[in-house]
C-alpha cells in the first residue's frame, strides 16, 4: 500500500466501505471517482453551487467541500440511496417528478439531497424555511418554483397524514 494513503471505514447508503485514500481526496472524488457513485455532481468545486450535496449523519454537507478523512465512521447518503432497494422513488423524488422540479436535472440530485435533510429535520417546515434551504442549491434553468411546489406538495401529504 501506498504509504501516503490513509484508509477509512465509510457506510455510504448502507453499504460498509473500506477504502485507501490520499489524505486531500474530497468526499466528492471518494464518491465519484472510488465508489463509481456519479448521481452527486461535481460542478464549482468552491462550496457554492449545492450540486453535490449529500448527506453524512443526517446533516446536508456539500461533498466538494468536505475531506474524505472527515467522514471516517459515518453514514453518507446519495442521491442514489434515496430510493428503496426495489427502486421506490422516496416520496420528495415521486414530488419532484409530479411537480416537474427536474429540469435538465444537474442540480436535482444536490436539490433532493438538501430537501431531504430539511424535511428529515423538521417536520412541518414554513415556505419560508424551505426557501431558505434552496438558497444553497443553484439552478441555472430557473427550476425553483417546481422545487418549491414539490416540497411543499410533500409537506401538505404530511399534514393530511398520506405519508
Amino acid at each position: 500500500m501506498d504509504s501516503s494513503k490513509k484508509t477509512i471505514n465509510v457506510k455510504v447508503n448502507g453499504e460498509s466501505y473500506e477504502v485507501s485514500i490520499k489524505p486531500k481526496m474530497t468526499l466528492l472524488q471518494l464518491l465519484r471517482n472510488e465508489l463509481g457513485l456519479t448521481g452527486t455532481k461535481q460542478a464549482c468545486m468552491d462550496n457554492s453551487c449545492g450540486a453535490c450535496t449529500v448527506i453524512v449523519n443526517k446533516m446536508a454537507v456539500k461533498a466538494c467541500s468536505v475531506l474524505a478523512m472527515q467522514v471516517n465512521g459515518k453514514e453518507v447518503t446519495t442521491v442514489e440511496g434515496l430510493a428503496s432497494k426495489d427502486g421506490k422513488l422516496s416520496i420528495l423524488q415521486e414530488a419532484f417528478l409530479e411537480h416537474s422540479a427536474f429540469q435538465c436535472g444537474f442540480c436535482s440530485p444536490g436539490k433532493l439531497m438538501s430537501s431531504t435533510a430539511m424535511l428529515d429535520e423538521l417536520e412541518n417546515p414554513t415556505e419560508e424555511d424551505i426557501r431558505r434551504d434552496m438558497e444553497g442549491n443553484l439552478c441555472r434553468c430557473t427550476g425553483y418554483v417546481q422545487y418549491l411546489e414539490a416540497i411543499k406538495s410533500v409537506v401538505q401529504k404530511r399534514k393530511e397524514g398520506k405519508i
